[in-house]
């Protein structure tokens, strides 16, 4: 099956989703009538295609590198997430209702470029048209077109290559802002959110953070110095929950009385937290899917996606989700990050004039060496470039269920995806 144009199939498709659900603003009513025909469309598309796939053989031996990448991510994000608790729970509240935002350009920029651009400009540039989910929903698209051979196969490998640079993102996004604490954008945001938290800093704070915070001569002194030398303040001493073997995570988390019977449940109501979280997880998933759609699939919905890119980090700024160096940093990295990881999955394809030139070469060679052992090895995968492949060694029944297993565990994933991080 030829490879369907860049500017048709699964472009025209991405974009209708994210034209559909931006309808939700501009028409509810239609917006209400066409998204379930169109998810409807998609799916009965995919399933319709299923049974003619392919590829099978190759998703089966990605399968595994699929769900290590999987749960490498998913404890990355219990990671972050007990980070994002910590940063905002050693401080305590005070702190986030006292400290002013950081001095942030990009945001002045916005705000001068709202008094010189037209206002139908200005309204498109604040207008909610995609946001986290919509970069999600647009990979898993571009996941399951293999079906169509619009991308090279095997999906499951462009999975796993696109959650384990999540993992690895999330990880460092992580021990990045956990070892600088930095005000928020939006200072009433800890005490909304997180208003079972102790006012006062943490006790590790009094002693190493709070005598020096406001005092150069103190800074000076302790430089002098180079160890703390100031009395703690008297405070109240924390509530410490009983949670068995995780009752260290006191100390991160601080736990009040009526929060404390699960350290678990306390991360669940971190969300994406309300420091500022160098760099953006937004923008990390934002990247990492024009990435991905650059190189597997290219063309002019490439070109749009990295529109939306903009868009968004322009909107996290102006929103104040995010400073203006939350959104660089996530580009860049992003970036960096999925050319790393290229050896998992890539979207280059190899013709098979390529591959047979290589293979004559050494056929030139190993004639010349008389190796006839050799010669028979080559003349194989000169046969297999051809198209005379071996049968494959796995039962048609396995290749079925595993096939079923997929999709569903697939679908499961996309669902889960969708209702959890919807915060980042």
């Amino acid at each position: 099956m030829m490879r369907l144009p860049s500017v048709a199939g699964l472009g025209i498709a991405a974009m209708s989703y994210v034209a559909v659900d931006y309808m939700r603003y501009v028409s509810p009513v239609w917006h209400s009538r066409l998204q379930p025909v169109l998810w409807s469309l998609l799916a009965l598309a995919v399933l319709t295609r299923v049974p003619f796939y392919k590829h099978w053989s190759s998703e089966f031996r990605a399968a595994i590198p699929f769900l290590a990448s999987i749960v490498f991510m998913l404890s990355a994000l219990l990671f972050e997430a007990l980070c994002v608790r910590s940063v905002t729970a050693l401080l305590g509240l005070d702190w986030h209702r006292d400290t002013a935002p950081l001095p942030d350009t990009g945001q002045w920029f916005l705000l001068a470029l709202n008094e010189s651009l037209p206002e139908t400009i200005v309204e498109i540039l604040r207008a909610h048209i995609i946001g986290l989910h919509h970069f999600l929903m647009l990979f898993v698209m571009l996941g399951f077109s293999v079906v169509f051979d619009s991308v090279k196969a095997p999906g499951l490998g462009l999975g796993a290559r696109y959650m384990f640079t999540m993992g690895l993102g999330r990880l460092l996004r992580a021990i990045t802002f956990v070892s600088t604490i930095l005000p928020s954008a939006r200072p009433w945001c800890a005490s909304a959110r997180f208003i079972d938290v102790p006012s006062h800093p943490h006790t590790w704070l009094q002693k190493y953070y709070v005598p020096y915070a406001k005092d150069p001569a103190a800074i000076r002194q302790l430089l002098g110095r180079d160890a703390a030398y100031a009395v703690p303040g008297n405070y109240n001493a924390d509530y410490r929950a009983d949670w068995g073997s995780m009752s260290f995570l006191n100390d991160f988390l601080r736990p009040s009385y009526s929060e404390g019977s699960s350290w678990f449940g306390l991360l669940k109501k971190a969300g994406g937290g309300c420091n500022d979280l160098l760099y953006s997880g937004h923008m990390l998933v934002a990247v990492l899917t024009a990435m991905a759609w650059t190189e597997a699939y290219g063309g002019f919905s490439s070109a749009l996606i990295w529109l939306l890119v903009v868009h968004s980090a322009q909107r996290e700024i102006r929103e104040r989700h995010h400073y203006t160096v939350d959104c660089i940093v996530a580009i860049y990295v992003g970036i960096l990050l999925w050319k790393m990881t290229g050896f998992i999955w890539s979207g280059k394809r190899k013709t098979k004039q390529t591959k047979l030139e290589k293979i004559q070469n050494r056929l030139i060679h190993a004639a010349k060496d008389s190796d006839m052992e050799a010669v028979r090895r080559l003349v194989e995968e000169m046969e297999v470039s051809f198209g005379v492949e071996k049968e494959a060694r796995v039962s048609k029944r396995t290749m079925t269920v595993f096939a079923c297993a997929t999709v569903i565990t697939t679908l499961t994933v996309v669902i889960l995806a969708l209702t959890l991080t919807s915060d980042g």
